[in-house]
């Protein structure tokens, strides 16, 4: 469900009572649900009926119920009613609260105590074999989001926080206890962030610490829609997700009176950040000025040799140390050391944690984010996996032998966009435009409605190692080439 008051109010609730909250984002169709619910082990769901966004009512509680989901509690949209049928068994939230009025209750609630390595919640990745990782936080992860913010953002009493998320991803729980733990305010905005009236919320609100997904400035930059708007309260912006760009940074930072903006990385698996901006330090757009707290990172070349600590200037896949405090120990449905460790190389006698990221190490300690090394990707913040969508695209037409999707930064830089690359089977010559409907069309449908498939380039074959490994980033630099050449000769 939307992050709006119910979904914290539950959300805290499930903790409080000793129980584990598993988050879902509410874009995710049926099936996606499905397998979380089924590997969680959910005992109940807290959803709302319906979105009403941009005019439009997006179904809530139908995809639940397609899902097959147990008992579902329902939270109105507009807090008061819901004209839906339930499913027999399922209650609204009125009903669901009127059924402890008659439980005698003391007048202050103390939380379940629980050991520091117990699980408070359930959060989903997507991995490269198609089924999402399922990660549990410990009492460790909320401690970390706290320490992060008010170390990195910043964050402190008397600040008023909005980020635009969903808790069914790491920033949302990120910022929840950024504030609350730090002593500031919770701003949530329900509605959609796409418009002005978001940037009235932000105006209104007095908002200090504005948190952004570099997709959305893009869309604010180019729609126009946050003109004549006062952000001046804004102290600080911060941007996390997909990589950013120079010039876009830039129109952010001159929203707020030229307001310094953060960039954050972190992973959900890592309960926070390990790279990130801080106002201590000299910042430059679109770039990381330091690790984060208990971090120390390796950049590793394409051999998985580090590079010494000395040559500042390089670029290749980051690799961490072991131990970083809120990090995640388990797997609900894979081997954790298998996922994170197997295979990397070792630091004074213990092996790296692998992570996945492709980062330029700058002269003077600076970092830029070029993508992922492995077959994930980041797509309008949201991690997606490349086999979950080549699944997808390759029943997306009869036509199709075999695909391959691949995120690649436009020229000017910034979030990643989605190209899928394909062979044809002998017989059939269907156009890129074609192929592209057929494709973006089953993405939508069968992963995520957010999801938008920007090219399709064809190959007749892929390249391949001696093993018949796809060499993914050869793939996507062939693509990157030839999108950018078409996109050149149109100008």
């Amino acid at each position: 469900m939307p992050m709006n008051v119910h979904a914290v109010t539950v959300y805290l609730g499930i903790i409080l009572a000793g129980c584990i909250a598993a988050c879902i984002p509410d874009s995710f169709v049926a099936n996606e649900i499905a397998v979380r619910i089924r590997i969680s082990k959910s005992k109940a769901i807290f959803t709302q009926d319906i979105i009403r966004r941009g005019g439009k009512e997006l179904p809530l509680y139908s995809r639940v119920v397609e899902a097959r989901a147990p008992l579902v509690i329902v939270i109105p949209s507009d807090g008061k009613s819901s004209c839906l049928r339930l499913r027999g068994g399922d209650m609204v939230w009125r009903e669901f609260v009127t059924r402890a009025e008659h439980v005698s209750r003391p007048d202050e609630y103390k939380a379940v105590v629980q050991s520091i390595d117990s699980h408070t919640n359930i959060l989903f990745s997507s991995g490269t074999t198609g089924e999402p990782k399922a990660i549990p936080w410990t009492q460790h992860a909320p401690l970390r989001c706290a320490a992060d913010a008010w170390a990195h953002l910043d964050a402190r009493e008397g600040d008023i926080i909005c980020w635009p998320t969903n808790l069914g991803w790491v920033v949302g729980h990120l910022v929840l206890y950024a504030a609350f733990l730090n002593g500031a305010t919770l701003a949530l905005f329900n509605g959609s962030p796409l418009d002005q009236e978001f940037g009235k919320f932000v105006q209104d609100a007095n908002i200090s610490i504005l948190g952004t997904v570099p997709s959305l400035v893009k869309t604010w930059k180019t729609s126009g829609c946050m003109a004549n708007l006062d952000w001046s309260r804004i102290r600080i912006f911060s941007s996390t997700g997909e990589s950013s760009s120079v010039d876009d940074d830039l129109w952010l930072s001159a929203r707020g009176g030229y307001k310094p903006v953060l960039e954050c990385c972190g992973g959900t698996e890592l309960g926070s950040m390990y790279l990130a901006g801080s106002l201590v330090q000299p910042q430059a757009f679109a770039t990381f000025s330091t690790l984060g707290m208990t971090i120390k990172a390796f950049i590793l070349d394409y051999s998985s040799n580090s590079y010494r600590p000395d040559e500042a200037a390089c670029t290749g896949e980051v690799a961490l140390h072991p131990h970083i405090f809120g990090a995640s120990s388990t797997l609900l449905n894979a081997d954790h050391y298998e996922v994170y460790f197997q295979g990397m190389p070792f630091f004074n006698g213990k092996p790296l944690r692998r992570h996945g990221d492709i980062f330029q190490r700058f002269h003077g300690a600076f970092y830029k984010a070029y993508g992922r090394s492995d077959d994930t990707m980041n797509l309008g913040g949201i991690k997606a996996s490349a086999v979950e969508i080549e699944q997808i695209c390759n029943k997306a037409h009869d036509s199709v032998q075999e695909t391959a999707a691949v995120a690649v930064q436009p020229p000017g830089g910034g979030p990643d966009e989605l190209l899928i690359a394909a062979v044809l089977k002998p017989g059939f010559n269907l156009s890129t435009k074609e192929l592209q409907k057929f494709f973006h069309s089953s993405v939508v449908s069968n992963l995520n409605p957010l999801f938008k498939v920007k090219a399709v380039v064809v190959f007749p074959e892929f390249p391949r190692t001696p093993s018949n490994k796809l060499l993914r980033r050869v793939l996507r630099v062939e693509c990157a080439k030839i999108v950018n050449s078409k996109q050149r000769s149109r100008l």
